[in-house]
């Protein structure tokens, strides 16, 4: 019986164990999208107003990547632009204007 209980106990640890690194890893991914996403939107500002951002869900290795669509500023125009996210400096820089048809992005 102390036996069996002991084995349960250490089932149950494992699978709280378990459940709570899963959670933790989704939430810290689902930290990465948001502070990608925020900061493509604040590099493609001069060129993109109220962008939407499509972000690549986990990245390379050292890298968040995202597209950024929305209008060129001052005009009508949908444009895009790709966005790398640097990781470890947590920078963004943006690159030249797509026009957005070409990447079949909606909004």
């Amino acid at each position: 019986m102390k036996t069996t209980n002991t084995l349960l106990a250490a089932i149950a640890t494992v699978l709280i164990t378990g459940a709570g690194a899963h959670a933790s890893s989704d939430d810290a991914w689902a930290t990465f999208r948001t502070d990608v996403s925020k900061a493509c939107v604040k590099a493609a500002k001069g060129l993109i107003e109220k962008g939407k951002t499509v972000v690549d869900p986990y990245g390379s290795e050292h890298y968040g990547m995202a597209v950024v669509t929305g209008n060129a500023v001052g005009a009508k125009t949908r444009i895009s632009t790709i966005c790398v996210y640097d990781k470890q400096k947590k920078t963004a820089e943006i690159g030249g204007e797509i026009d957005a048809k070409q990447l079949a992005v909606k909004p």
